[in-house]
């Protein structure tokens, strides 16, 4: 009734009423009004740096993803780009690709966020390659994360560290090392957060709560940076699950029969075996709605590189979660409930 009742009143705006598919129940609804200048989801990018040939820019995450595509399409552009891989030691199949293209502007480097010793050797490697590390490093795309599902009550403690160690706190750490460099080449910093960083979701409080913490972080760094010539961006992308492989039905049992197994006695009698699987379905039909094509994300983080006037924060994801995303964010906690959760 309530978003019946919204859609009658935007739809006396001048645009057209959008039906929207409900990407965790599996239905349509005639939800919310669209007009051309309403939605911003799709961009035309203009006025980019140039030239880019000199320019160096470190990916984190690149063993497979965005971090992967996107250490692919800045070498095409021409930048020199230092692709960070958690799992080049361990000869990923992702960084053997990388290296595969024989290019002295691609370098994949060992690289785990959560490692201060690791980070620091990045830093090193990277200022040593630069051919005048006093003109500093132009760019830091901190793209490296993992996820995880799970309600609170079934969520441990464990899980919510190993989260954030990566998302967030690896971020930081990353960050601010890499600082110095940035700050002389009056660089950029793109920080990959989530739609989920805006709004949270049932079921994804390890992840949320580490999103929420790089918006966070981003606008406090764009703050202190802008009088120094630094331009910070947030790239929140949607659901590109399917498109980046990160969770596949084997994984997704794998981690349901970990969480179930985990649990306290307490819990596991209170809520019951018929709550969990059907909680569980509903990632599992998550993880397969998602977009397939990841190349918004690759062309609003090339965006945020190589514009002269960056946008603040980029929103990569289909029409039914950008809609969502401004109700849970701009309408009373009351409406969005009603609509989204209840």
């Amino acid at each position: 009734m309530l978003a019946t009742r919204l859609s009658r009143l935007l739809s006396q705006l001048p645009g057209k009423t959008l039906s929207m598919y409900d990407r965790e129940h599996g239905a349509r609804r005639p939800l919310l009004f669209c007009s051309a200048s309403f939605i911003p989801v799709s961009r035309t990018y203009a006025g980019e740096v140039d030239p880019v040939g000199s320019k160096a820019v470190l990916v984190t995450g690149c063993d497979s993803g965005f971090g992967f595509s996107l250490a692919k399409h800045l070498h095409s552009k021409g930048f020199l780009v230092f692709a960070g891989c958690l799992m080049k030691d361990k000869g990923h199949d992702g960084v053997q690709q990388l290296d595969s293209l024989n290019s002295d502007r691609l370098r994949t480097i060992q690289l785990n966020v959560c490692s201060s010793e690791e980070v620091d050797k990045a830093v090193e490697l990277v200022r040593s390659s630069l051919k005048d590390p006093e003109k500093g490093m132009w760019g830091l795309v901190n793209n490296a994360g993992i996820s995880t599902f799970g309600e609170v009550e079934f969520t441990s403690m464990e899980t919510y560290k190993e989260v954030a160690d990566v998302n967030l706190w690896g971020l930081v750490r990353t960050t601010k090392s890499f600082l110095p460099l940035i700050r002389r080449a009056k660089g950029r910093v793109v920080n990959i957060g989530s739609m989920l960083g805006r709004m949270a979701n049932p079921a994804r409080s390890a992840y949320c709560i580490t999103k929420f913490g790089v918006e966070a972080f981003s606008d406090c760094l764009r703050y202190e940076m802008h009088p120094l010539g630094v331009k910070v961006s947030v790239v929140e992308p949607g659901n590109f699950i399917a498109a980046t492989s990160l969770y596949s039905p084997e994984s997704i049992r794998a981690t349901a029969k970990k969480l179930w197994d985990g649990l306290p006695d307490i819990v596991r009698n209170d809520y019951g075996k018929k709550y969990f699987d059907e909680k569980i379905a509903k990632v599992e039909n998550y993880c397969n709605s998602g977009s397939t094509d990841m190349t918004p994300v690759i062309d609003a983080i090339t965006h945020a590189l190589t514009a002269a006037t960056p946008y603040t924060r980029y929103h990569p994801m289909d029409y039914y979660w950008w809609v969502r995303m401004q109700i849970m964010t701009h309408l009373p906690g009351a409406i969005s409930d009603k609509i989204y959760i209840h």
